[in-house]
């Protein structure tokens, strides 16, 4: 049976492109692992991947023009958008060469013998190593930096594992072309081109979260495609660590008094995350808890205006849009739900952006209501009018977990005058791995404080996708006691010959 064809796809027309690849069978799997994990040796040496990640920043610039167009004939997401996402990706692999090169991602830590401590302690020698070949699951709508060259490969390139990605078929070819790129990259540092495969298709994605050299997986997606490769994860003979990005609702809670004071601002805030890139965004924000009453009423008029004067876009593929337009057409039949701006086909190719009402109460006990409060991928988002605090906590309490809670905040509120602040924010932090006040989600910032996750289904692990702790996905501790120095790996050794920050005794030394 011929192997099928993986074709390049214009979602502005619906039309294919141009066939890039075909689907990797089980046995084409097999080979990219096997090839990746006989390319780890060559990432064993720190100063070597560290200068291969700058080499991939700087061979991505160079090439910027040809992904870029690439990428917008694929997604449609427009040259600013994607030269923005390239930027990012760059600076991404750069902040973790610098990473590598520092070295305490390694976490050394060194005790010596101490008999008189109960019970006595032993040398015992402690650090990180990497964990093996990691597969990486390709988002669709970030072709740069949660694909190919994203978050997922980059700190596993970092951390000394070599990838093997499996290709989203909402962008094939940009995945080749970029590709293509970081093995010149690993060429260039005497790097086996291997360090970074690519399969394309389905099956080749079951395949190879199941293939026994594979150590660990990230995936960026939908949840039910990421709970059933989690699934698959944990199945196996020997389960592997599954980082997933699967879903998010991401609450807004507006409080009363902070929509008296600038409920117009907070309305155009929220037309403009909610519409952000076509409302493609894993950290949209979908719900939106405002007061009843006139503060609420001008916020909402204010998201009217904002949202009406919002062209119509294309989403990434027509299999999206045609979900899109069924999903805002089913919660647009629910009791009691209103349509100020309504969301829907904005023509043959499109989508309208549009935004529901909805007395809270309606949310806070289960029932057929229950659709609103699950993520609708698209420029849409749900405000829900509360009566009350108690109204707040009834929504809250029923929320799954999410990548970001937001609170919009009076100046008092914010500056701790009053206490409403205070409390909403220890409401709002069990929900999520990144709580904002007064600003909006979209946006995640390449830092290393960042956090990008949050309790299941926002992700199915406490750890970052973003920003540089991000590595520690990739990495196993393990201690050596009582060995001989000369038998010590060098990280681990007295004389600290690659002068790494660590732990001695209990003293940290830089």
């Amino acid at each position: 049976m011929a192997a099928a064809p993986v074709w390049s796809v214009d979602p502005r027309t619906g039309k294919q492109r141009e066939q890039v690849a075909v689907e990797a069978t089980a046995e084409e799997v097999g080979l990219a692992v096997t090839a990746a994990r006989d390319a780890a040796p060559a990432l064993a040496d720190r100063a070597v991947r560290a200068a291969f990640l700058r080499t991939a920043a700087d061979l991505l610039q160079e090439a910027g023009d040809r992904l870029v167009e690439a990428a917008d004939a694929e997604t449609a997401l427009g040259p600013v958008r994607l030269t923005g996402e390239l930027a990012r990706t760059c600076f991404q692999l750069r902040a973790f060469a610098d990473i590598v090169d520092e070295g305490a991602f390694l976490g050394v830590v060194i005790d010596h013998p101490d008999g008189s401590a109960t019970p006595p302690i032993p040398d015992l020698r402690r650090y990180k190593i990497p964990l093996g070949v990691v597969a990486v699951y390709s988002a669709s709508n970030f072709p740069f930096a949660f694909s190919v060259p994203g978050g997922d490969t980059a700190s596993a390139l970092a951390a000394g594992c070599p990838v093997v990605v499996k290709a989203h078929p909402d962008h094939p070819g940009t995945s080749e072309l970029v590709a293509s790129v970081l093995r010149r990259a690993a060429a260039r540092h005497d790097i086996p081109e291997g360090v970074v495969g690519l399969v394309h298709g389905f099956e080749a994605g079951i395949e190879l979260v199941r293939h026994p050299l594979v150590a660990g997986a990230g995936f960026t997606g939908s949840i039910r495609g990421g709970r059933a490769l989690f699934d698959a994860a944990a199945a196996r003979p020997v389960p592997i660590p599954f980082h997933g990005e699967l879903g998010s609702l991401n609450p807004v809670v507006v409080t009363e008094a902070a929509a008296a004071e600038r409920g117009e601002e907070i309305g155009t805030g929220l037309a403009g995350s909610m519409t952000l890139g076509v409302g493609q965004f894993c950290v949209k924000p979908g719900l939106v808890l405002a007061p009843e009453g006139a503060g609420g009423d001008r916020l909402v008029k204010s998201l009217t205006d904002a949202v009406g004067d919002t062209d119509a876009g294309v989403l990434l593929d027509h299999r999206m849009r045609d979900n899109f337009v069924a999903g805002v057409s089913e919660r647009a039949g629910l009791a009691d739900v209103d349509s100020p701006v309504t969301p829907g086909a904005g023509g043959e190719h499109t989508v309208s952006a549009g935004f529901f009402t909805v007395p809270a109460a309606r949310l806070a006990a289960e029932g057929e209501h229950d659709l609103l409060i699950e993520e609708c991928f698209g420029p849409v988002t749900v405000v829900a009018r509360y009566k009350d605090a108690a109204e707040i906590t009834a929504v809250l309490s029923r929320l799954p977990g999410n990548l970001t809670a937001t609170v919009q905040l009076s100046s008092d509120e914010a500056a701790g005058v009053s206490p409403r602040g205070a409390e909403l924010l220890a409401e709002v932090t069990p929900l999520a791995g990144r709580v904002l006040v007064d600003g909006w989600p979209t946006g995640v910032a390449v830092a290393p404080a960042q956090h990008h996750g949050g309790p299941y289904p926002a992700t199915t692990s406490t750890s970052t996708s973003v920003g540089g702790t991000a590595i520690e996905r990739w990495l196993r501790p393990v201690a050596y006691q009582n060995t001989p120095e000369p038998l010590l790996p060098p990280e681990l050794r007295d004389d600290n010959p690659l002068g790494l920050p660590r732990r001695v005794d209990g003293t940290l030394e830089h």
